[in-house]
């Protein structure tokens, strides 16, 4: 073995230039492979580190008519579930809650969650110091439990950690336990500091109007061992039919739930796109395969003397297999060695790429860890038996007496080989066809996407987020005042051109509201239809750039001691007033069916999602309704960071226990909108790129190795009287004959492709003629230049020197 390995190594180094070209192609498809596969790992594979968490379960909700949007549960649907079950070993929620921490420096915005007191133990979580909630905690105590990144970061791994306080939101909080750090994919990329009780609480709701039914709860639970989702999806059947039955008041009394596990839930998004991705490099490593297996199978059929010699001297056609085997398998362990190197140069670079959407680790990212490399490993050597088995058991049956009678000629290999090679070359231009097909679906409609109208102007604006503690902003009147301090604070600030101030931002989520049409017959609120609802200041239309289309905006006049009053967006006044003149007209707004005045029409935004349209939108004064959470909105051509500092400090003038969190500009938030639209198109878009290099160079040294074994054939039809263009159209019409044959294969798989892609597509068909036109025309013509340079060569041969050789 030792011997032939060392034989198969020498045979490399002979051919420099094969082996380069081959260890470079499948060193492609193995990297890239291993690469995605890295992602896959982290994103799905890796588990979650919670006791059995195929056990846990997610509940939403959905309204009934077809909403796409998933709900979280309301505090009362909650408590009949949790009161109500017999399928859960435990039940729990959480809402999530941004805390102002003070005492600790500067102040900070912390990220958390108020939860139930048997949460952790629901998900399976063990603190490393201390304990988890108690149930008598968990609707009056003020305690608190930190994650191990809190702990070390921000109170310096103090080992007297437990009974230690903290300032959130102005309130003592005490430490009872500390925590592992959560995963990204759980509580998202930015991490979770900190998480306390009380979770029926919603900041600037009153208890009354949480238990209406406004959904806000993120439920888990655990099923019993043996228990299915299926199972545990008919089972919440009847008690939705009874919280219906004894609610029918309520917000959600009509909605209908579902449930996924944690595993499902936390990549459920991802999962086509990466799907795609996985599809996309499987089809380059086959590409790779393919072209390297047509190389190894002329470079064989080209050693057919060397196979009969070593046969008649008494080796085994085992023997010689085997030799060969290991030279494909030497191959491919050297491509797959470069390939990790490859891969592990490509993966710290995905997370950039996707503009911090992906549910990456922020601490240990994500990197060639075992599994991946023993999945890198196993490639390589499956790879090198897939593209080495056939070639070397093809020639080693070559005939004894003809190999020994061909002396130094060279030879094309038998029928079956050609065919074979044939094959490999259409099976070549079929996938690369099916692969740039789809990249180039997946960039135009990324291209269209990124293009669409949002309706708000991002250039130059800069947001801030700002939370008011409850025991100083107790209510709207006191957030008021806050965000008319602020806006005077801002005018002094040089640099800043336009401010405001309002309870959400455009495709950041959040508040929806229910209404109704109050001069028609006024539906019960849990019939009632919910869209966006906007808290905003004075100046907000004007910061944004959104433009006013009929009637007035808000100004100063808009308090809450003055006729409530709403902006609505032109398709929301098209689709509830139809050809009437919205202005003037009254709708009913909230759970408490609030009476406000349309005063103005406003253009369409999105909100929510750039592939998404909202029908009704609206907007409401914030003297008239608002809630602790303010977003500070900047427009202005100073750098993030001076405009954050001048934010700061214009805050912290008004209230020094005030911080700004996650201060970025508008562009990056739009960016991360679009993460996953640009991670899918690009990364396909460099693997189809390679898919056509490999493909190209793989025709093209097909048709070269052939065109070099005949070169005594091509010599003969030349001394024969064959002309310049006669050799010219027979060897470039021998090598588009499979190509001609991948394309129609390709173009079939197109179309499959397209069919499959169209739900991750915007605004064009899976199966446009003109891009399925464009593509293989394309292909088509790289694959006429890669024949023509060896076909332009073979027409160079002296007949002379061809037939001497012979």
């Amino acid at each position: 073995m030792i011997t032939d390995l060392r034989f198969a190594l020498r045979q490399l180094l002979k051919s420099p230039g094969f082996t380069l070209l081959a260890i470079i192609t499948l060193a492609l498809g193995i990297g890239l492979n291993t690469a995605i596969f890295s992602l896959i790992n982290d994103l799905f594979l890796r588990g979650l580190p919670f006791k059995e968490p195929a056990r846990v379960v997610h509940l939403f909700t959905k309204p009934k008519g077809g909403d796409t949007i998933d709900y979280p549960l309301s505090g009362p649907r909650f408590m009949h579930y949790r009161d109500g079950q017999r399928i859960f070993d435990g039940f729990a929620a959480e809402s999530f809650t941004a805390f102002t921490l003070t005492g600790l420096g500067e102040p900070v915005q912390l990220q958390g969650f108020r939860t139930t007191a048997n949460y952790f133990d629901v998900l399976g979580v063990r603190p490393i110091m201390g304990r988890t909630f108690t149930p008598q905690e968990e609707e009056g105590a003020d305690v608190a439990i930190v994650s191990e990144e809190f702990w070390r970061a921000r109170l310096g791994g103090d080992p007297n950690v437990l009974g230690r306080s903290i300032a959130l939101d102005g309130v003592a909080h005490t430490i009872v336990g500390v925590v592992p750090n959560m995963p990204a994919q759980w509580v998202g990329p930015n991490g979770n500091e900190v998480w306390t009780t009380k979770p029926f609480v919603i900041p600037g709701f009153s208890y009354e109007r949480m238990m209406r039914g406004t959904a806000f709860l993120r439920v888990i639970g655990r099923m019993k061992p043996g228990q299915t989702v299926a199972q545990v999806q008919a089972a919440l059947l009847p008690l939705a039919q009874s919280y219906h039955n004894e609610n029918p008041g309520k917000i959600d009394a009509d909605v209908v739930g579902f449930v996924k596990t944690l595993p499902e839930d936390v990549s459920g998004d991802l999962r086509p796109a990466f799907g795609t991705l996985l599809a996309a490099v499987g089809f380059v490593l086959l590409i790779a395969c393919s072209n390297v297996a047509n190389l190894l199978l002329v470079r064989f059929s080209g050693r057919r003397r060397e196979i009969a010699l070593r046969m008649a001297i008494g080796a085994s056609r085992g023997s010689v297999l085997r030799l060969f085997v290991l030279e494909s398998l030497l191959v491919s362990v050297l491509a797959g060695a470069v390939g990790m190197v490859l891969a592990w140069q490509l993966v710290p670079l995905v997370p950039k790429m996707a503009a911090n959407f992906l549910p990456l680790d922020p601490v240990s990212g994500i990197g060639l860890s075992w599994p991946v490399l023993l999945f890198a490993i196993g490639l390589s050597l499956i790879t090198g038996l897939a593209m080495g088995v056939y070639p070397a058991w093809q020639s080693s049956r070559a005939d004894l007496v003809d190999g020994l009678k061909e002396g130094g000629r060279g030879s094309s290999g038998s029928v079956k080989q050609q065919r074979f090679r044939k094959i490999l070359v259409g099976a070549q231009v079929a996938l690369s066809l099916a692969l740039l097909a789809g990249a180039t679906l997946l960039i135009t409609s990324f291209v269209r996407l990124s293009h669409q109208d949002l309706g708000f102007q991002a250039k130059n604006l800069w947001v801030g987020f700002i939370t008011l503690p409850a025991a100083p902003y107790p209510d709207m009147a006191a957030r008021t005042r806050f965000v008319q301090q602020l806006d005077a604070k801002l005018r002094a600030v040089p640099g800043f051109e336009q401010f405001s101030s309002s309870g959400e931002v455009p495709l950041a989520g959040g508040n929806r509201t229910l209404y109704a049409r109050a001069d028609r017959n006024v539906p019960p609120i849990n019939e009632r239809t919910a869209a966006p609802s906007h808290d905003i200041a004075p100046g907000y239309l004007k910061t944004w750039g959104i433009p006013l289309l009929a009637g007035r905006s808000f100004d100063e006049h808009d308090l809450s001691d003055h006729p409530n009053v709403a902006l609505i967006s032109q398709a929301g006044a098209r689709k509830i007033f139809g050809n009437e003149n919205p202005l003037g007209k009254t709708l009913f707004v909230t759970s408490a069916s609030v009476p406000v005045e349309i005063v103005g029409v406003v253009g369409d935004v999105r909100s929510e999602k750039v592939a998404q349209r909202n029908e009704v939108e609206f907007y409401r004064p914030w003297a008239q309704e608002n809630f602790p959470f303010v977003i500070l909105t900047v427009r202005g051509t100073l750098p993030s960071a001076e405009i954050t500092r001048l934010a700061q400090k214009a805050v912290a003038g008004i209230d020094p226990t005030l911080a700004i969190a996650q201060p970025q500009m508008m562009s990056a938030i739009v960016a991360q909108a679009l993460g996953q639209a640009r991670l899918t198109s690009i990364l396909l878009g460099i693997f189809a790129a390679v898919a056509l290099l490999l493909a190209t160079v793989g025709i093209y040294g097909a048709v070269a190795y052939s065109v070099e074994q005949r070169t005594g054939e091509i010599g003969v039809r030349m001394a024969l009287g064959a002309q310049t263009a006669d050799v010219l159209r027979l060897i470039v019409s021998q090598g588009m004959k499979p190509v001609a044959f991948g394309l129609l294969i390709g173009l079939g798989a197109a179309v499959a492709l397209g069919s499959l892609l169209s739900s991750q597509l915007y605004q064009i068909s899976g199966h446009n003629p003109l891009l399925l036109a464009a593509t293989a025309f394309a292909l088509a013509l790289a694959a006429l230049l890669a024949c023509l340079i060896p076909a332009r060569r073979a027409t160079l041969v002296n007949p002379i020197e061809a037939l001497r050789n012979e």
